[in-house]
């Protein structure tokens, strides 16, 4: 579950960056100058929004192959590579998008994650824990889940959420910012250290509570890929990957900023279940059982 953690941290880092850098230049002062212009403000937040979920998916690639140290085997030196490399290549074919770049990573879990912004130059990544501990159909079966998520273009899907996401939590944190320093601590001389404070406060609390919609966009996309997993490589195959998951899950050793892009996840029960980025290894495999989700794969 590696992508989605990663892009959700990234996107915050960014939009806290962007944020100090618009303090700095005086554009909440602008903003702010003739009491809050509420139409200024709004584009202002879409700009920002939208510009720090895009930025964050520029980066994702990269960020992914530094949080994971994942090598991209840029020619095989096993029969093993080459048979990642043929096998992703032929899925890839199927689901009708370029090439990715295949890589493997040193972790004893078994995972796999797919990130790239663009559908036609992705990544795809494989644990050593998958290759150590999975057969060849199910890690075939793994690759094609990967290799739908690409195809259904979910990284981009994602990026529009966050960019809508990411503009409510830029308005509403300089809302509440503006009332907090001209209501409660009645400054009436531009904008104090108050709105500041609690602008940035607001907008780490906000985007902390708005990744509960992505995650619950994310948990839908787990059972697409499923499905596509399962037309590209086989139901049977398909399923017993996601046992074989079930039966060797173990605590991820992955960075917390990565967690969200790969195959498996963490299950969680309460209101932690609102921040899982996968659904239950069970519910999982009694939608494929049950057929649906259909094909879950989105072709050309």
């Amino acid at each position: 579950m590696k992508r989605i953690f990663l892009f959700v941290v990234t996107n915050l880092a960014v939009l806290i960056v962007l944020s100090i850098t618009a303090r700095i230049l005086g554009v909440d002062r602008i903003l702010t100058a003739n009491g809050l212009d509420l139409g200024a403000l709004l584009v202002f937040a879409a700009l920002f929004g939208f510009g720090g979920s895009i930025i964050s998916l520029l980066m994702s690639k990269w960020m992914a192959k530094m949080a994971t140290g994942a090598r991209v085997i840029a020619q095989p030196a096993s029969a093993v590579e080459q048979w990642l490399v043929e096998t992703v290549r032929r899925q890839a074919q199927q689901a009708g998008i370029g090439m990715p770049e295949v890589a493997i990573y040193d972790a004893p879990e078994i995972n796999a994650f797919a990130t790239g912004a663009n559908r036609n130059s992705a990544l795809v990544a494989v644990s050593t824990g998958l290759l150590n501990n999975m057969s060849k159909d199910e890690a075939e079966a793994v690759l094609g889940h990967e290799v739908t998520h690409i195809a259904n273009g979910d990284m981009i899907t994602l990026t529009l959420i966050q960019g809508v996401v990411n503009t409510f939590v830029i308005f509403i944190a300089r809302v509440v910012g503006y009332f907090v320093d001209r209501v409660l601590l009645k400054n009436e001389e531009g904008v104090g250290i108050g709105y500041f404070v609690t602008t940035i406060v607001a907008e780490i609390v906000l985007a902390v509570l708005a990744s509960i919609i992505v995650m619950w966009f994310s948990r839908q996309r787990e059972f697409r890929a499923d499905a596509g997993g399962a037309s590209l490589a086989g139901r049977d195959r398909m399923i017993a990957a996601l046992q074989r998951l079930k039966l060797n899950h173990e605590p991820t050793t992955l960075p917390e900023a990565a967690k969200a892009f790969g195959i498996s996840g963490k299950t969680r029960g309460g209101l932690a279940r609102l921040f899982m980025s996968h659904p239950p290894l069970d519910e999982r495999i009694e939608a494929l059982r049950a057929g649906a989700t259909g094909s879950g794969l989105r072709i050309g």
